[in-house]
């Protein structure tokens, strides 16, 4: 009935400003690991997500480019809706640039969009797509998808991305092969 204000917790604000700093420093490396946001379950990683965008657009110049990346129906649809819903994209915009196949990816990812949803699925062949350095992969769910054949193509496809991990996964002890794949962690909560 009325206008909605979303405001970022504590542990957003911290995580945000901390995948801020990460992405800088890999940039100045030369290399696309922007780190992992480590938050539990419901703690807001989609929030998230859409504050890293907007702060990412409105502090850092840039045609920046958001691939939203999930490994499910639901979570692809429910981050999507996210987006809209916050006005960070618009109803029509979302729409057109969620990837409703591979082929479509290729083209979404070929044009000028600021943000793409997709699924990791549809990455389907190890074709470079785009060479641009300001596209900001923002991989949801990144424990489980993104160690095989898809994310190899994944990356094949956006060599010269940064790729931002979230997760609300605990990562074992010893098995912490998203730390490996996304960099350091940048926000624990």
């Amino acid at each position: 009935a009325g206008v909605v204000k979303i405001l970022g917790q504590n542990h957003q604000f911290l995580g945000v400003n901390n995948s801020i700093v990460s992405m800088l420093e890999a940039k100045k490396l030369g290399h696309g690991r922007g780190g992992v946001f480590w938050q539990t379950q419901g703690s807001g990683k989609s929030f998230s997500m859409v504050f890293f965008a907007q702060k990412v657009m409105h502090k850092l110049s840039g045609n920046w480019t958001f691939v939203v990346v999930t490994d499910r129906v639901e979570l692809d649809e429910q981050i999507a809706k996210t987006f809209k819903t916050v006005g960070a994209v618009s109803e029509a915009e979302g729409d057109v640039c969620h990837a409703s196949s591979s082929a479509h990816l290729r083209e979404l990812l070929q044009g000028n969009h600021r943000y793409v949803f997709t699924l990791i699925q549809k990455f389907q062949i190890p074709e470079e797509l785009t060479d641009r350095t300001d596209v900001i992969v923002l991989s949801d769910e990144a424990h489980r998808s993104q160690y095989d054949t898809l994310a190899v193509n994944m990356r094949a496809s956006l060599p010269k991305a940064m790729f931002l991990a979230f997760t609300g996964t605990p990562l074992i002890s010893g098995e912490e092969r998203t730390k490996d794949v996304f960099g350091d962690y940048v926000s624990i909560y």
